[in-house]
């Protein structure tokens, strides 16, 4: 019989401690996948990244007749950064960055000669400058780095302002690049969309049991579980940033626009949703916990949850159909789903014509309205569904 360890619940299987040797292969193991991971994802946005930073250098060099013009592939590097999806913003604050920092070095250049305490004096301002036109870390980093490399760096051949001229090349090839890129705007929201409407029809679904198994316990993991979707709704609330960005500036993404909006007006309908379920999870912990319904009225509120969590699945895959016409179709499905499942929120029939039971159905009724208005329907409209009280 293998030795056991005893804990507060029972015991576990005394488990040998891994070697120094061990635990570094596994280390290097799990390190090397996450790489080889890393490196799967990128090749896209990296074949990208090359081909535009000798686009940019060859543009400077050959168009503008610059001599080695390496600020304009730096500009676009920095720019770009190394990220598959960059948002419209942080290429356009680093771009601008890299420019002035640069054109502010060619000024103070031509002002002040070249030195030491020249390049201090050029930081310095940068800085200033920097933090006078934006608040962000970023830009101030990059406009001071590119100054004083114009301080310290050889002079160059082309004039004094050809290095400004080489980094305003990189950068607005950096957001065109960012404007025009044909990435599917769809993807990254419909993704975390499927996991939130996942997990509130799971944590649904959770309820449901544990009124049909009177166990508080699945009741309040189901809780657990919906506290964690905050980190899913900012998630969707970032795709949806970057997504809004391209579907405003990108003219290949103009068809997108229509989804963004939807999903947005979804998101953040959703957003109120999960607090009230939050809320409702709580409450049914508290009224398994004092016993406050009958059998016949515990099954009907599980065969409700069971319902609404259906009704939260077509919800989701409404939201992801591509095109527009029959998104809104389906969304009018969706709609009518929910709407059912509204149509039952009454206290005194599904409440057990108990305090704890009305107060349970009471704080499903606004959920429902939120899911109601993540499909698109007016308020009014929403309420309506709900019978009177």
């Amino acid at each position: 019989m293998s030795d056991r360890f005893a804990t507060a619940t029972g015991t576990v299987p005394v488990v040998a401690p891994e070697s120094r040797g061990a635990r570094l292969r596994r280390f290097l193991r799990r390190r090397s996948r996450a790489g080889w991971s890393r490196v799967r994802s990128s090749v896209p946005h990296a074949a990208l990244i090359a081909v535009c930073a000798v686009g940019a250098y060859w543009f400077a060099e050959t168009v503008l007749g610059h001599h080695q013009p390496l600020f304009a592939s730096t500009a676009l590097l920095i720019a770009l950064g190394f990220q598959r999806e960059p948002k419209l913003r942080k290429v356009a604050e680093v771009a601008v960055g890299c420019t002035v920092g640069i054109l502010i070095g060619d000024l103070l250049l031509a002002a002040l000669g070249r030195g030491l305490w020249q390049a201090t004096v050029v930081v310095f301002i940068s800085v200033m400058v920097a933090r006078f036109l934006d608040s962000g870390a970023t830009f101030t980093m990059q406009m001071s780095l590119q100054s004083v490399l114009v301080v310290l760096l050889p002079a160059a051949q082309g004039g004094p302002f050809a290095r400004s001229a080489d980094a305003l090349v990189g950068g607005l090839l950096a957001l065109v690049v960012t404007f025009l890129s044909p990435q599917d705007v769809r993807r990254g929201t419909a993704r975390h969309l499927e996991g939130l409407y996942d997990s509130m029809a799971t944590v649904l679904r959770d309820l449901s049991r544990a009124l049909r198994q009177e166990d508080s316990r699945t009741a309040w993991m189901a809780l657990v579980a919906c506290r964690g979707t905050q980190g899913t709704l900012e998630s969707i609330r970032a795709e949806l940033e970057m997504a809004q960005e391209q579907a405003t500036f990108n003219p290949l993404q103009r068809r997108s626009r229509s989804f963004v909006s939807d999903a947005a007006n979804a998101a953040d309908r959703s957003d109120l949703a999960v607090r009230s379920l939050r809320i409702v999870a709580r409450r049914v912990v508290s009224v398994l916990d004092e016993g406050a319904f009958d059998d016949d009225h515990r099954e009907r509120l599980a065969a409700w949850f069971d319902d609404a969590a259906d009704a939260v699945g077509i919800l989701h895959r409404s939201l992801v159909e591509p095109q527009a016409e029959g998104r809104h179709r389906s969304l009018s499905v969706a709609r009518d789903a929910l709407g059912a499942s509204a149509s039952r929120l009454d206290p005194r029939e599904l409440g057990g014509g108990s305090l704890h039971g009305e107060a349970l159905v009471m704080l499903l009724r606004p959920m429902m309205v939120d899911l109601l208005e993540a499909t698109g329907a007016p308020h009014d409209e929403a309420r309506a569904y709900l019978p009177r009280v």
